[in-house]
């Protein structure tokens, strides 16, 4: 990055600051000054004790296949092998905190505010130096604790401990910059003590080891002090804020505990309402944040009801509207929309792989609020529910009355209602939700660009469709692949021919300043949203990212026919126009002037499907193209895999719609 656009990247970034964000920021930086010149001691402590263990009973209430996988995994990184997004590691038996085995890079060290993260040059890639040091791999060993009594598991857990506590004094180096890894990582912490209750270090580890309090203390001190603001108010400051709410019930050793707990909460209850809409689902408008967003909620009301804290009604009926949400939308494999970024990120991990994200949190949900009738069955089994349901107050859950009367919620001022049947159509966030017969899924985007000024973590996907087959990407959301590092695939992945969408003039609808930043949002609105279990399902918006044109879609369900039909127009003067459908990896492609006859597998039976595009572009179908990068899908943080995009180019205008059917055979 040369300084030049370093200027300039600060210079777009202030112009989306309000005046009281730049005062803050004002204030942060004076603050950094001066803890440099006068690094803060601990208070000290005495009779510290930990008494927020799990009830008697809890860990023989784990399904014995979620502990064996649970158990599987613990081996795996007791060898030192691990995996972080793409990124194999088998040096985790004794990691180096501060090494990225991706660029062979190591964080320098100083002052962590000094500390230049945002050039890869200079520190490697900074999320995987982050991600082991959330901890979480850690609480895993934990969980294999408690589940065997192996004591291997535990004294691993503290070596790792004392390892981390040690090479990261408070204030030094790479992980002591950004809010939600402290945030994580104090959840994590207050994990593996309570998991290692039974061991008989784990008091020695923790509260009458000085070493240990002086991290927990500065963690919340740093947290207290420097709150992610106004714009960049997003999934970072729930993080925050759960970590230090958590740690400060749990670990409640330290005169501003009272102080740190009651301003924490205060900020989670509002954080948790202003990054959710109303109708349930996460502003950002990304999926897997909403699940992120949704596992620190729930693990921050565990925390509560553990240590007898209460928490505003409110708090727990965002968690309830998120999770009723999330069953809402998710497809007939229980998977949710690829919609905006996604970083793999998780507030609580005591699971082993293979065990379903969000399978698990809608059997917590399940637990915790009371499923409805049209929930979709959840058949898997995982450790994480059980732990979170044996701390939460039986009377704290939310369970439906019978015939659709309203659910009672402890500590609300009035009765909850929730939806009586599954919707379909979330107007604020304008996620639109088609469904056909044999698991036909599509949703529709008609929903504003992100969150707050910046929209950090939004892609400029306007009018997008995503369609599934059984739970089989057909038309795909290719994802998000990176964040730093790499600015070419980063403004591929979330660029508008990156999307199942039209572009105009080689341009986005909406315009980047940056990787986690965008100057200009197209602004969208849905015309019309009638969604049927039968019959035809119709959907059609409109957004003005494209100045002086207006790109309406419509998309039209026929379950009898198992068809789609999607037709764009375009409203303005002739401009070069580009079409792009990117199909799943799953996906083979036979393309013949404008028709693609598509065939997969699931199951072992070959499923096909054919698509009927529009004949007045010209047809070319890419796959797995970097100059410039085209025809790709990543199926997490990290990794990506070649895929078929279909591209027509040709131009549009307020004469000449564009019509493309899908049509799925038996």
């Amino acid at each position: 990055m040369t300084v030049s656009t370093t200027a300039g990247w600060y210079l777009r970034r202030l112009s989306r600051m309000g005046p009281l964000e730049v005062a803050g920021r004002a204030g942060d930086t004076v603050r950094r000054r001066r803890w440099r010149a006068q690094p803060p001691d601990a208070p000290s402590v005495t009779g510290a004790r930990f008494t927020a263990a799990l009830p008697a009973g809890t860990i023989a209430a784990i399904p014995p296949d979620a502990a064996k996988r649970l158990v599987a995994e613990a081996d795996r990184l007791m060898d030192g092998h691990a995996e972080f997004f793409g990124v194999a590691r088998d040096d985790l038996a004794d990691p180096d905190w501060w090494y990225d085995p991706k660029t062979g890079r190591r964080a320098p060290g100083g002052y962590a505010f000094d500390v230049p993260y945002r050039s890869e040059d200079a520190a490697g890639d900074i999320k995987q130096i982050w991600e082991p040091s959330r901890h979480q791999y850690l609480t895993v060993l934990a969980a294999a604790y408690a589940i065997t009594g192996n004591e291997r598991y535990a004294e691993r857990v503290a070596a790792h401990l004392r390892s981390w506590w040690t090479v990261n004094p408070p204030l030094q180096g790479v992980h002591w910059i950004s809010g939600i890894e402290l945030g994580i990582r104090l959840l994590s912490w207050v994990w593996i003590r309570r998991l290692l209750d039974g061991w008989q270090g784990a008091a020695g580890l923790f509260e009458d080891n000085a070493v240990a309090r002086n991290q927990i203390w500065h963690h919340q001190r740093w947290l207290a002090a420097f709150p992610s603001r106004g714009s960049s108010a997003n999934n970072h400051i729930v993080a925050e804020t759960a970590g230090q709410f958590a740690a400060s019930c749990a670990f409640d050793w330290f005169p501003s505990s009272t102080r740190w707990r009651t301003d924490a909460l205060r900020s989670l209850d509002r954080h948790l309402r202003a990054n959710t809409f109303l109708s349930g689902l996460n502003r950002e408008l990304a999926s897997e944040y909403h699940g992120l967003v949704l596992e620190l909620g729930l693990a921050a009301l565990a925390e509560a009801d553990a240590a007898d804290v209460p928490v505003p009604a409110t708090v727990r009926l965002v968690l309830l509207r998120m999770t009723d949400a999330l069953a809402a939308v998710v497809d007939d494999r229980l998977r949710p929309p690829r919609q905006g970024d996604a970083d793999d990120g998780h507030g609580l991990i005591v699971d082993g792989t293979g065990t379903d994200r969000w399978a698990s949190l809608l059997a917590t949900g399940d637990a915790v609020f009371g499923r409805l009738d049209w929930w979709p069955e959840v058949t898997g089994t995982d450790v994480r529910t059980p732990l979170l349901a044996a701390l939460i107050h039986p009377s704290a859950k939310a369970r439906p009355n019978a015939e659709n009367e309203p659910s009672p919620l402890h500590g609300a001022p009035a009765a909850v209602t929730r939806p009586a049947s599954r919707p379909a159509h979330f107007a604020d966030a304008g996620l639109t939700v088609l469904r056909g017969p044999d698991g036909i899924w599509c949703r529709c985007d008609g929903g504003p660009h992100g969150f707050l000024s910046i929209a950090a973590h939004a892609h400029a996907d306007a009018l997008s469709v995503e369609i599934r087959h059984d739970g089989v990407d057909v038309l795909a959301d290719p994802g998000t692949f990176c964040y730093h590092g790499q600015p070419e695939w980063r403004q591929y992945f979330r660029s508008t021919l990156g999307h199942n969408t039209l572009q105009l003039d080689g341009t986005d609808q909406s315009v980047s300043g940056g990787p986690f930043l965008w100057t200009r949002h197209a602004r969208t609105r849905v015309l019309d949203a009638r969604t049927s279990d039968e019959g035809v399902s119709r959907w059609c918006a409109e957004h003005d990212g494209y100045q002086g044109s207006v790109h309406r879609r419509r998309v039209e369900l026929t379950a009898d026919t198992a068809e789609l039909r999607v037709v764009d127009e375009v409203r303005g003067p002739r401009r070069a126009a580009r079409l792009a459908f990117h199909l799943g990896p799953a996906i083979t492609a036979d393309l013949t002037g404008d028709r693609a006859e598509l065939t997969w597998t699931r199951d072992g039976e070959t499923r096909s499907a054919v698509l009927d595009l529009p004949g007045e572009l010209n047809w070319r179908a890419h796959r797995g193209e970097s100059d410039p990068p085209l025809g790709w899908y990543s199926a997490g943080f990290g990794r990506k895999e070649p895929a078929t995009t279909l591209v027509g180019t040709g131009f549009a205008d307020s004469a000449q719609p564009f019509t493309t059917v899908l049509s799925f055979r038996d």
